[in-house]
C-alpha cells in the first residue's frame, strides 16, 4: 500500500514512518507540502497518488494558538478540508487525527464520540473545525481523536518534566486536569493495523491508551520510571497543584477522557497501556543523552 504522510517530521509522523516498513511512504513535512495551499495539495497528490492520506499535520502549541488563530485554523481547518478533498478527487481514503480539546471538560466519566463537542479555545476550535471538513469533502474518513501525546521526539509533557526534573528539586503539576496519555508510537501501531480494515467503516474514532490520569499522577510515572531506568534527576519534591495556580493563556478541558471501546470492537484491536510505552519512550531517550 502507498501512504502519504504528512506531518512527517512531528511525533506521530515520525512514528508512522518508522513502523510503516511494510508499505511504500511518501512522507512530507510542512517545508514539503504546505497543506494550507489547496494548490499545492491537489497537485502533489495527483501526481503520488497514494493509496491512503494520513494526515499528522496539526498546529498542536495550544497557547500560541489564541494569539495566532489565523495561522492556526489554516492548518488545522483548511489543511484538513485541502487533504480531504484530494482524496475525495482520487477516491481514496482519509485518516485525519484529531484531538480530546473539541470537548468542554464537562463531562463526568468518558467521553464517546456521539458525545457534543464544545472546545474552550482556539486549538480545540479549529481542530473541530478540521473534522468538519473532512466528513464534508471526504466520505472515506477515518477521525481518530487522541489525547496527551508524548514520545522520545518533538515537544512533549515527558521530554519537559525530565528536562525539569534534572534542572529542579521542587516541581507543582496540575492534578485537576484528566486525561489519557497516549505514545506516538502506540498510536502508530493501531493506524497501520487498521489499514486493512478500513472499508465500510468510516467514521469518527477515539484512540487514546488505557488508564485515565491528571497531570501530577502522569508526572510522578515519569520519575518512577526514570528512576528505575538509571537517570539521575535533582527533583525531590511533587507538588499536586490547582489550574488556577498555573494560569495558561488557553483554557484547558477539566476531564477530557477519551473512551475508545468503538474502535477497539469495530477493528478487534487492543490499545496498549500507556505505562508500557512509557517504559520504551524514556528508554529510547537515555539512549539519546
Amino acid at each position: 500500500m502507498k501512504l502519504l504522510i504528512t506531518g512527517a517530521k512531528g511525533q506521530l509522523g515520525t512514528e508512522l514512518v518508522r513502523q510503516a516498513t511494510e508499505h511504500a511512504c511518501i512522507a512530507v513535512d510542512c517545508d514539503e507540502l504546505d497543506i494550507t495551499d489547496a494548490g499545492a495539495v491537489s497537485a502533489f497528490a495527483a501526481e503520488a497518488k497514494p493509496d491512503v492520506i494520513i494526515n499528522a499535520a496539526a498546529w498542536t502549541a495550544v497557547d500560541r494558538a489564541e494569539e495566532n488563530i489565523g495561522a492556526a485554523f489554516a492548518v488545522n481547518r483548511d489543511g484538513p478540508a485541502h487533504l480531504a478533498g484530494a482524496c475525495a478527487r482520487l477516491g481514496v481514503p482519509l485518516i485525519h487525527v484529531s484531538t480530546d480539546y473539541v470537548f468542554d471538560g464537562s463531562k463526568q466519566g468518558a467521553w464517546v464520540e456521539d458525545d457534543p463537542i464544545a472546545p474552550l479555545g482556539v486549538y480545540g476550535a479549529s481542530k473541530a473545525a478540521g473534522e468538519a471538513m473532512v466528513r464534508e469533502h471526504c466520505p472515506q474518513h477515518l477521525i481518530l481523536r487522541t489525547s496527551w501525546v508524548f514520545s522520545a521526539h518533538g515537544n512533549n509533557f515527558v521530554k519537559t518534566m525530565l528536562r525539569l526534573g534534572r534542572e529542579r528539586e521542587q516541581l507543582g503539576v496540575v492534578a485537576d486536569q484528566f486525561g489519557k496519555p497516549t505514545a506516538a508510537s502506540e498510536l502508530a501501531r493501531v493506524i497501520l493495523a487498521i489499514l486493512p480494515d478500513m472499508g465500510g467503516h468510516w467514521g469518527t474514532y477515539h484512540l487514546a491508551q488505557p488508564e485515565a490520569t491528571h497531570w501530577h499522577g502522569f508526572a510522578e510515572a515519569i520519575f518512577d520510571e526514570a528512576r528505575r531506568q538509571g537517570m539521575a534527576l535533582r527533583i525531590r519534591q511533587l507538588d499536586a497543584i490547582a489550574t488556577s495556580d498555573y494560569p495558561t493563556l488557553a483554557q484547558r478541558p477539566a476531564n477530557s477522557e477519551l473512551l475508545c471501546k468503538k474502535l477497539e470492537s469495530t477493528f478487534g484491536i487492543t490499545i496498549r497501556p500507556w505505562r508500557e510505552s512509557l517504559v520504551e519512550v524514556v528508554a529510547e531517550l537515555r539512549q539519546q543523552d
